[in-house]
């Protein structure tokens, strides 16, 4: 290992507070993996949250590893941060999930850590290989030739359970400690052969479980502050949108809870980052807001609605000294905007615009392309917002586009993804309208949209494919290929009676596809 990346992960560590760096006589050592830079991963609460409730568990030691600290590198070794050791020097990995784009990473990751990407080829000797995260609560398909084991859903009502399972890995044999496992509710092993239906794991009281900053870490990418998680789910059902599906239903954490909290943290730091779907959905968002404002925060949210557009978060933002502010039409067009149900219109829009004029230096718009039944006339009418919007603002407005990728468990699971020269021919016009508006455009990548549509809803023979590629997008594509993999039929439709690949995973009930169909053809 070389000594440069052992001096940059201990000045890592220098730069903390709130680390629990631990000696590993008596202890299980579990790997926390964040399978991307140290900067996104450390802006994780499922990260800050997975790192208290593990250390808490008696027998238990926890360590950080990222997939690179400063800069990705195909050589660089994996270290736990703690400790300096190599990652496979760890009993357990413990992989939290966000993003299918992720999935590269962690076979890299994998690699580079001396730890063999396929379960199958693991034994004794290497350490066991937990999954979860969002992306694979979804899908877990994809990924289930690497895993050991998968947390569908929420860790919380099972971490006292799993803690006891991990207590007894060495003295018992590595199948044993997967059949153990596989006795969890919300647990999929996947080498156990025929799946039974795994239910989504559901925290009912997030109360009983603080999610906040545990380690205060500058080098961030929300450094600066203390992120709270004030409530999870949402309540608008977008039909588009996995989180809406994953994190139902809606919960609150009480606000003398959150105000508690915020009164700990600003004895470390004056900024509060308010984390929830929709921050404006908050039950008491506008007394939340007042408190922290009197206990003399700073503060800054993940998310605004426009409707209700929240004044007092507004207000909040403005006083705490925030330059830029983002909403999320979604679409261009009233039509495709009540297709997904987005439930906001084009007043609220430019209401919103008009009310932010004069507060903020710059307006950050989301919106994507590519969504069912979407047209051309729907690009021109995503432009002539955009100008409306840049009206009333009156100052600097950035357009931000993403191609529409169908996710697992949402009323659009069956739809088609756009053809890549369809989204690549409307990026085009849009970056050409922006331009002519004076209006700032950014665009994800189409290529990198598609990937994601693969693993987002793909089957074991995507995560094949995937671990032969050691973690390199261009061999991905050429596994694809020599798989005789069609894009084509993967980025489709599926019928009806077709079965997904996601299929052992049980969400709950949603809207029919049959439903969804209706809604396109009348929308």
């Amino acid at each position: 290992m070389a000594q440069r990346d052992l001096d940059i992960a201990r000045e890592y560590v220098r730069s903390e507070r709130g680390v629990e760096a631990r000696d590993w006589g008596g202890h299980i050592p579990v790997a926390l993996v964040y399978a991307n830079s140290y900067r996104v991963g450390m802006s994780s609460l499922a990260i800050h949250a997975l790192y208290r409730l593990l250390n808490e568990e008696p027998g238990i030691l926890v360590e950080r590893a990222f997939a690179w600290l400063e800069r990705p590198s195909p050589q660089s070794p994996v270290i736990l941060l703690e400790s300096g050791r190599p990652v496979a020097d760890a009993a357990v990995l413990a992989v939290s999930l966000s993003f299918e784009m992720d999935y590269f990473h962690l076979v890299s990751l994998l690699h580079r850590g001396g730890i063999p990407p396929r379960a199958a080829e693991r034994d004794a000797s290497h350490p066991l290989v937990i999954l979860g995260g969002p992306a694979v609560s979804a899908n877990p398909a994809p990924l289930m030739p690497l895993a050991d084991a998968i947390v569908i859903g929420e860790i919380e009502p099972i971490i006292g359970e799993l803690a006891q399972v991990l207590r007894g890995i060495w003295d018992s044999s590595r199948e044993d400690t997967l059949q153990a496992l596989s006795a969890l509710p919300g647990v999929l092993v996947p080498s156990s052969g025929a799946h039974r239906p795994v239910q989504r794991l559901v925290l009912r009281d997030l109360d009983a479980y603080p999610t906040e900053t545990t380690i205060i870490s500058p080098r961030a990418e929300f450094g600066d502050m203390h992120l709270m998680e004030i409530s999870r789910g949402c309540v608008h059902g977008c039909r588009f949108c996995l989180a809406g599906s994953l994190y139902r239903p809606y919960r609150e954490r009480s606000l003398g809870v959150l105000l508690s909290a915020a009164q700990r943290a600003m004895a470390q730091r004056s900024k509060l980052g308010l984390v929830a779907a929709a921050v404006s959905d908050y039950g008491e968002i506008d007394e939340l807001a007042r408190e922290l404002r009197r206990m003399g925060a700073a503060i800054s949210v993940s998310s605004l609605r426009v409707r209700p557009l929240a004044e007092s978060v507004v207000d909040a933002l403005e006083a705490s000294g925030s330059r830029s502010i983002t909403i999320a039409p979604e679409a261009g067009s009233e039509r495709l905007r009540t297709l997904i149900r987005k439930g906001i219109d084009e007043g609220d829009i430019l209401r919103a615009a008009e009310s932010l004029h004069g507060r903020f230096s710059s307006l950050k718009l989301y919106s994507m392309i590519g969504l069912p039944t979407e047209d051309d006339g729907d690009i021109e009418e995503l432009l002539a917002l955009t100008a409306q919007v840049s009206s009333r603002f009156g100052r600097q407005v950035v357009l931000n586009v993403t191609p529409f990728v169908p996710k697992a468990h949402t009323p659009f699971e069956r739809m088609a993804m756009a053809p890549g020269p369809v989204l690549e021919a409307r990026l085009r016009r849009l970056r050409e309208g922006c331009r002519a508006l004076r209006v700032a455009f950014r665009a994800e990548s189409v290529s990198a949209s598609i990937e994601q549509a693969l693993l987002a809803r793909g089957d074991e023979r995507i995560g094949e494919a995937l671990l032969d590629s050691a973690g390199a997008s261009r061999r991905f594509s050429r596994n694809l290929q020599a798989a005789g993999i069609a894009l084509k039929a993967e980025l489709g439709e599926r019928a009806p009676d077709v079965r997904l690949p996601w299929d052992m995973v049980q969400f709950g009930p949603m809207l029919p596809s049959s439903e969804c169909r209706s809604q396109q053809a009348h929308g």
